[in-house]
């Protein structure tokens, strides 16, 4: 997690420095100098995964609201006083794990976190902070709060899971008998339950010479349409190296925050299994599929989705090895 610090007064930097050497980030004093408040404030809204304020909640406060987007968006934001005595996780205490950095800030220099969540104050499962927990993103989190209100209305919840999740459920959150779910944990998502995606898809592409991002972007939506995969689950993409340089496909990657690994013909040729080939790709690029390969050898895992070909572009999915747990405290071991 990327922190930043920005205190108002001597005694403010003095704690920020503090804070810093335990979580790491870049300590700024307002004013005398530094950085003004709402310049500080924009740039590290979208610079950085937490905002830390030494100083009044109703500064803190006053600097954020134009720029608060949605709980999915926005970065954690938490206050301390100059005095260390209290951690505020202002914003985004559970998907930005806002709660976590007050408890671990508080535990730095003495002070109370002051949690207000429901959830936590009743001890009672988190269904975003588990996601979050567990290196998932939540589809829907207007959707949240179904699980989280039925909970707190003592109700239980039930989920369904695309892979086993190791240990016991939290208390109130059991198995759907029938398939009918609150939540579910999955790579495809469907129906009006609140749909957890974990992020372990490697997307392998193959496409002709000067496609551009735009194009592939459409080809990306239809393969997501008819397959059923979300988007949301995709953390990286590889390809051949003969594709290295192609811009439109750079571009692609970079728009979606993905990481590109670039593989030979003689690294795919090498890769275990059994994929669609096809004669015309063998004299192309010496490798008889390039996508199907590349997914799997860049993901380290099974494929998912084979070919899918349109438009001279070609996709395929394949997963990183994932073993979920029910863990969603950073204090559980």
């Amino acid at each position: 997690m990327s922190c930043a610090y920005l205190a108002f007064t001597e005694r403010g930097l003095a704690l920020a420095q503090q804070l810093a050497a335990a979580c790491p980030g870049p300590v700024a004093r307002c004013g005398a100098g530094g950085p003004g408040l709402d310049e500080w404030t924009a740039a590290q809204f979208a610079a950085s995964d937490a905002l830390i304020y030494i100083g009044a909640v109703g500064i803190a406060v006053r600097a954020i609201v134009p720029h608060c987007r949605s709980k999915a968006a926005d970065p954690a934001v938490v206050v301390l006083d100059e005095c260390g005595r209290f951690a505020v996780p202002l914003l985004s205490g559970h998907l930005g794990g806002a709660n976590a950095l007050a408890r671990r800030l508080a535990a730095v220099c003495g002070a109370v976190p002051v949690i207000t969540t429901a959830t936590d104050l009743h001890g009672l499962f988190a269904v975003d902070e588990w996601a979050k927990r567990q290196s998932c993103v939540v589809a829907e989190p207007e959707r949240i709060k179904q699980v989280s209100g039925a909970l707190l209305a003592g109700k239980c919840v039930h989920f369904t899971t695309d892979w086993p999740i190791q240990g016991t459920p939290p208390a109130g959150v059991l198995p759907a008998a029938d398939g009918s779910a609150d939540f579910a944990l999955t790579l495809t998502p469907a129906g009006q339950a609140l749909h957890i995606v974990p992020r372990i898809a490697v997307l392998g592409i193959g496409c002709r010479r000067g496609t551009t991002a735009e194009h592939l972007e459409v080809a990306f939506a239809a393969f997501c349409r008819e397959s059923g995969l979300a988007p949301q689950g995709v953390a990286a993409a590889a390809s051949i190296d003969l594709k290295r340089d192609e811009p439109g496909l750079a571009a692609f990657c970079r728009d979606h925050g993905w990481s590109m690994d670039f593989y030979t013909a003689a690294q795919l040729r090498a890769v275990p299994g059994s994929f669609t080939a096809s004669g015309f790709v063998t004299s192309v690029t010496g490798v008889d599929n390039v996508c199907e390969r590349a997914a799997v050898l860049a993901s380290d895992g099974k494929l998912l989705l084979p070919k899918w070909a349109r438009d001279g572009v070609t996709f395929a999915a394949a997963l990183r090895p994932f073993a979920p747990d029910w863990r969603w405290r950073d204090d559980e071991p």
